[in-house]
């Protein structure tokens, strides 16, 4: 299941014209986009659900959200590997099921 986990700000950054923060889980960190909630500060808390901050909400709040999942069990997402994000080049990558030409094998 997909749910929207409570994470502290602990850093914000441009990336290629994005707003994106690093945002504490419990001792994990992990990346969010901020475009749905630019006025974001480093030290608050936000709701995000697959990688982009969707509100922002207090810090008791967050520690109830938190706590009332991780007693679900319904944290196991944050223990996922990381996907790495494949460096820019000049030439545009296609998945292993389209063709060169942008079209499906």
């Amino acid at each position: 299941m997909c749910l929207a986990i409570p994470g502290k700000v602990v850093d914000t950054y441009d990336q290629r014209g994005l707003r994106m923060a690093r945002v504490q889980f419990g001792g994990i960190v992990r990346e969010a986009c901020l475009e749905y909630v630019p006025e974001t500060q480093v030290g608050e808390y936000v709701l995000v659900h697959v990688g982009f901050a969707i509100s922002r909400i207090d810090e008791a709040e967050a520690e109830r959200t938190y706590q009332t999942l991780k007693d679900l069990d319904q944290l196991t997402e944050l223990e996922s590997p990381v996907v790495e994000e494949i460096a820019e080049t000049d030439k545009p990558f296609y998945p292993a099921w389209m063709n060169a030409g942008g079209l499906r094998r």
